[in-house]
């Protein structure tokens, strides 16, 4: 038996996708090799789920937020002779480490992403961390967190990259013009993907604000679309309004899948100058549509972009660079064009799902002969 442990599967979230991921190609290798895959997760609902993702298919069990209850059906399905398990957030660490105990031969595997390791976990969950077999993390950057601030051992230590997911590539082939959002503003549009959260302010949305008058005195055809939502909305409106920009700044909520894989083909240029991200699929979906890509010059980010090849990184928090690399694309259509096929490019050769599920497979397959 191979076990998967999640927070929660069912919701957005970079956190949530790349757990579909885990789950979709633990279920897959498990039935490849004659072994039965039990999914649980924590927060989302008892009912019994079934996820697709791109070809694979695997159904999981919630905990409605019961954390005993999650821990004991955890414990209880290691105990039937589990070969392998897979948390996939270190939150989870303690409940794989317990499981430890009851199945001590079973193999523990615990998955990072990104701003969660870089600062110190509680000593419980950095003693889980530390004595896992595996540890996986999305960017060698994210990784060297693991070893400088959670102490575990590099040996122990593994990098795999997130891929695209398998319903974007699907969607990139619908037809766009009639997705668009009613609402999504004709001229050239910067676009930017993610959440408006007061405790995500590190990924820079009011930057990409107050850069906008720079560019509007020379292409005052220019436009800001946000796509996400969250509590801090008011917060980012009242900044359009000081800036002046408002008639150019466009917020979208509520969006379907296919309407924002259309803002992605409508988009002249990417945009998200974070400084939190371990990796960040925003990024993987706009190089697959082909655009230009801005990034924070900070965390997994450019380990994705590569900084002047298929786009720009920028310090976090300086308008004034952010404008000047915004302006470079502007100015020449044809230098943001190849840019952008650069990205696509790379997203073909190392990014794609396929690429993602073959690595970790490869990871699972070493660690049960081990």
């Amino acid at each position: 038996m191979i076990i998967g442990l999640f927070t929660e599967l069912d919701a957005t979230g970079g956190v949530q996708r790349a757990g579909r991921h885990l789950a979709a190609v633990l279920s897959e290798f498990a039935s490849s090799q004659g072994m039965e895959c039990r999914i649980l997760s924590l927060n989302d609902s008892r009912e019994l789920h079934r996820v697709t993702v791109g070809d694979s298919e695997f159904v999981y069990t919630g905990s409605q937020r019961a954390k005993s209850s999650f821990t004991a059906s955890a414990l209880r399905t290691a105990m039937r002779g589990a070969k392998l398990a897979l948390a996939g957030h270190p939150n989870l660490g303690p409940v794989m480490r317990a499981m430890g105990v009851v199945a001590p031969k079973m193999k523990r595997v615990v998955c990072t992403h990104g701003i969660e390791v870089w600062e110190p976990l509680s000593m419980a969950r950095r003693g889980a961390l530390k004595s896992a077999h595996l540890v996986l993390a999305p960017s060698q950057d994210t990784a060297d967190h693991v070893a400088t601030q959670q102490g575990v051992v590099r040996a122990r230590i593994g990098v795999l990259p997130w891929g695209l997911d398998p319903q974007f590539e699907e969607r990139m082939g619908a037809k766009e013009q009639s997705a668009l959002p009613l609402t999504f503003p004709r001229g050239r549009v910067i676009l930017t993907v993610g959440r408006w959260l007061k405790t995500e302010r590190y990924k820079g949305m009011d930057t990409l604000i107050t850069a906008l008058p720079r560019l509007l005195t020379r292409w005052p055809e220019v436009h800001l679309v946000l796509v996400g939502t969250g509590d801090d909305r008011e917060w980012l409106v009242e900044l359009t309004m000081k800036n002046g920009v408002n008639r150019h700044v466009h917020f979208l909520s509520d969006l379907s899948p296919t309407e924002i894989a259309a803002c992605y083909g409508a988009c002249e240029i990417f945009a998200l100058p974070s400084s939190g991200e371990g990796f960040g699929f925003v990024y993987l979906e706009a190089m697959a549509r082909g655009k230009p890509v801005i990034g924070g010059a900070h965390g997994g980010v450019p380990e994705v972009i590569e900084d002047g090849v298929s786009g720009y990184l920028v310090q976090h928090g300086d308008p004034i660079q952010l404008a000047t690399s915004i302006e470079t694309l502007l100015a020449d259509p044809e230098h943001a064009r190849k840019m952008g096929e650069s990205g696509r490019q790379r997203v073909d050769r190392e990014f794609r799902f396929k690429v993602f599920s073959k690595a970790l497979k490869r990871i699972l397959r070493e660690q049960c002969e081990s």
